[in-house]
C-alpha cells in the first residue's frame, strides 16, 4: 500500500479509503490511486485487512434450489460483488428447507466466523424457519414477490406476470391460461397472483393454473393437458423450461406456436432466444439481486440503516412464440 500511495502521490490513508470505498476523497485522486493500484497489481492482504477491521471478511450464504436459473445467476452475483468488496464467500447448499435445518445452517456459519449471512432459498419454508430463529448476525434474504423489509431483497414478480398477462390479453386473447411452478416456492405464488390479479381486473375466466415442479418434462405434461381444453389461445408459464416443454407437446399435437396458441414463458434464460419460435418471456436481473444482497449486507455490517431495498422490476422480452 506504501508503493500504491507513493507512486500516487497521496497518503497510505486516502489509498485506504479509495480500496475501502470511502468518501472523502475526490475523483481525480481516486483515479490517480486506481491507475497506480493497476500498475502495481496492487492486491490487499485479507488477513491485514480482517486484523484492522476486527471481521473474519467471509460472508456466509445458505442456498436451496440452486438447479433453478434465477437462485443460480443470483449465487453468482454475490459471489462476484463479494469478491470486489474483499470478501469470501462460505456456501451451505440445503437439500431439504425447514426450521431445523435452517438452524443447523446458520449455526454452522455462526461458528465458521462469518460477519453476516445471505439467505438464498426462496421457498416458503425458509421464510417461517427464519421467523421461529432468532440471530445477532447481520442477515439478508432473497424475497422474490414479498414486501418491503430492509433484510429483503426483491424481484418485483407480481409485476413480471401481470407483464405477461396483460400482453396477451392486450393482443385480444379471451383468457390466459397458466402453467404454474411447484407449491411452497415464494415465485410460484408471485406468479400466481400477478397472473389472476390480471384477470379478476378485466373479468375474464381464471381456470385452475396448472402446477409443473419447473422443468421442461412437467411443462409437456401441462401443454397435453392444455391441449385438450376447448379454445387455449394464450399460456403463459411459470418458467421458460417449462414454457419449452408446452410448446414441444402443442408442436406434437399438431397446435402452432403462435399461429394457433401465443405462449409467454418466465426468467429469460439465455437459451430461450433460441426456442423455436423464439420464446418471448419476463426479464430479471437476477445478478443484480446478487449485487443488492450484499450490498445492502454490508450496509447493514457498516451499523447502518439503509432501509428496504428497492425491488428489480420486470422487462418483457418480445420474441415469436406469442402475438402481442
Amino acid at each position: 500500500m506504501i508503493d500504491v500511495a507513493r507512486l500516487a502521490g497521496v497518503s497510505h490513508q486516502t489509498v485506504s479509503r479509495v480500496m475501502n470505498q470511502a468518501g472523502g476523497v475526490t475523483p481525480e485522486v481516486r483515479e490517480r490511486v486506481e491507475e497506480a493500484i493497476r500498475q502495481l497489481r496492487y492486491r490487499r492482504n485479507p488477513a491485514a485487512r480482517a486484523l484492522a477491521t476486527s471481521r473474519s471478511m467471509n460472508v456466509g450464504i445458505v442456498s436451496f434450489g440452486l438447479a433453478q436459473y434465477g437462485p443460480s445467476v443470483t449465487l453468482t452475483g454475490i459471489a462476484d460483488e463479494a469478491r470486489a468488496a474483499g470478501y469470501a464467500t462460505n456456501i451451505v447448499s440445503l437439500m431439504d428447507v425447514d426450521r431445523s435445518t435452517m438452524r443447523e445452517a446458520l449455526g454452522h456459519l455462526v461458528t465458521d466466523s462469518v460477519d453476516g449471512i445471505i439467505v438464498l432459498a426462496p421457498v416458503e419454508a425458509a421464510l417461517a424457519a427464519l421467523g421461529e430463529l432468532e440471530t445477532d448476525m447481520p442477515l439478508v434474504m432473497f424475497h422474490p414477490g414479498g414486501a418491503p423489509a430492509t433484510d429483503r431483497i426483491r424481484t418485483d414478480e407480481i409485476a413480471g406476470a401481470r407483464l405477461a398477462t396483460e400482453a396477451l390479453l392486450d393482443a385480444g386473447h379471451p383468457t390466459v391460461h397458466h402453467v404454474s411452478g411447484p407449491p411452497g416456492w415464494l415465485g410460484t405464488t408471485a406468479r400466481i397472483d400477478g397472473w389472476a390479479a390480471v384477470l379478476a381486473e378485466r373479468g375474464r375466466p381464471a381456470h385452475p393454473p396448472i402446477p409443473g415442479d419447473w422443468t421442461t418434462e412437467s411443462g409437456y405434461l401441462a401443454g397435453l393437458r392444455l391441449a385438450e381444453v376447448p379454445g387455449v389461445r394464450a399460456v403463459f408459464a411459470g418458467n421458460d423450461q417449462m414454457a419449452l416443454g408446452v410448446m414441444k407437446a402443442f408442436a406434437d399435437l399438431g397446435l402452432r406456436v403462435p399461429e394457433d396458441v401465443s405462449v409467454i414463458g418466465f426468467d429469460d434464460v439465455p437459451e430461450s432466444a433460441f426456442f423455436r419460435p423464439g420464446l418471448t418471456t419476463v426479464n430479471f436481473d437476477f445478478a443484480e439481486v446478487g449485487r443488492r444482497a450484499v450490498d445492502q449486507l454490508l450496509r447493514l455490517l457498516d451499523g447502518h440503516d439503509p432501509g428496504p431495498a428497492p425491488p428489480i422490476r420486470p422487462k418483457l422480452i418480445l420474441r415469436e412464440s406469442a402475438r402481442v
